[in-house]
């Protein structure tokens, strides 16, 4: 089996058909599979992944993982592939026909352990961005991949290579990803890159980081930080990556994580920890070489965050 396609699936009976017709569409080929895992959906997403299962018996295989969250399932997923590669999916958004292809053919001609990918969001109001593909072969290439924070879904990963480091997400959390993925590539100098739109990202509404509600998993981005700190000190490199880590602790805690801190009152806690975290682990933040690069205007964001 050359690549195993994991999509977790919950409540997502509005976007399954444009996600599985872009994906079936890019399976050029019979030794290829996809694992779509119902995640406990009280929707009609049951219903449509066992027709999509009855059309294309040999390709899809339809899971449940009863454990919530799509770190459960991903975990799930993965040690249920059979695939040489792996690459995880969101139901909501979709992927370019030649993709597959592409991703593969990288892979082998660079025997790589992971392949980075570009990847296009597109946004409810109707507005597009590009997400760069992380370039290998440069001598800043682990420099930039740490400090970029991509996501599951914009990397081919060898599953031999994944089962052997005993990589998983932390599971009963959000930000499950970036407690993980951005420690990658400490374990690996075989990577690859394609800077193409290969996947899009498609901002849902419904998601679990865009509710119309409190949720106190937001708060999430702290143990989420801490671990991916601790996996650069068991490596023996957080020194080594102080200032991406510390660029990488920056963006999320005072720009990302900041809007969510202060849509709702019970959110605004947030912008206390995030002053603690950041005193405890990088307190000279303000001296970091990569915020020193980024425009005024952004510089005076940061700033204005850290004060609420």
């Amino acid at each position: 089996m050359e690549i195993s396609i994991i999509i977790p699936v919950y409540n997502a009976e509005k976007y399954l058909d444009r996600c599985l017709e872009s994906v079936l569409g890019a399976l050029d080929g019979t030794k290829r599979e996809v694992l779509l895992i119902d995640n406990n959906s009280s929707d009609d997403s049951p219903e449509i992944l066992n027709r999509y299962q009855e059309k294309y018996p040999k390709t899809i295989r339809v899971l449940q993982c009863h454990t919530p969250g799509a770190a459960a399932v991903r975990n799930f997923g993965a040690s249920r592939a059979k695939g040489e590669y792996i690459w995880f999916i969101d139901a909501d958004d979709y992927i370019d026909e030649e993709a597959v292809t592409k991703l593969l053919e990288a892979a082998r001609r660079e025997k790589a352990d992971l392949v980075m990918m570009g990847a296009k969001r597109l946004m409810r109001d109707g507005s597009t961005s590009y997400l760069s593909a992380v370039e290998a072969g440069r001598p800043d290439t682990k420099s930039r991949f740490i400090r970029y924070g991509m996501g599951p879904w914009q990397i081919l990963i060898r599953r031999k290579w994944w089962n052997e480091q005993g990589f998983a997400f932390r599971e009963g959390m959000i930000h499950e990803d970036m407690e993980l993925i951005s420690a990658l590539i400490l374990r690996t100098d075989r990577f690859a890159s394609i800077d193409e739109p290969l996947y899009f990202y498609c901002e849902n509404p419904e998601s679990v980081l865009h509710k119309s509600k409190f949720d106190p998993h937001i708060f999430d981005i702290f143990p989420a930080l801490e671990g991916l700190y601790g996996r650069f000190e068991e490596a023996g490199v957080a020194q080594k990556y102080h200032d991406e880590l510390e660029w990488f602790f920056i963006w999320n805690l005072l720009i990302d994580s900041a809007k969510d801190f202060g849509v709702f009152p019970e959110g605004k806690p947030g912008f206390a920890r995030s002053r603690e975290m950041l005193a405890q682990y990088f307190p000279a933040w303000r001296k970091n070489r990569f915020l020193r690069e980024k425009p005024l205007k952004l510089r005076v964001r940061v700033r204005l965050n850290f004060m609420k």
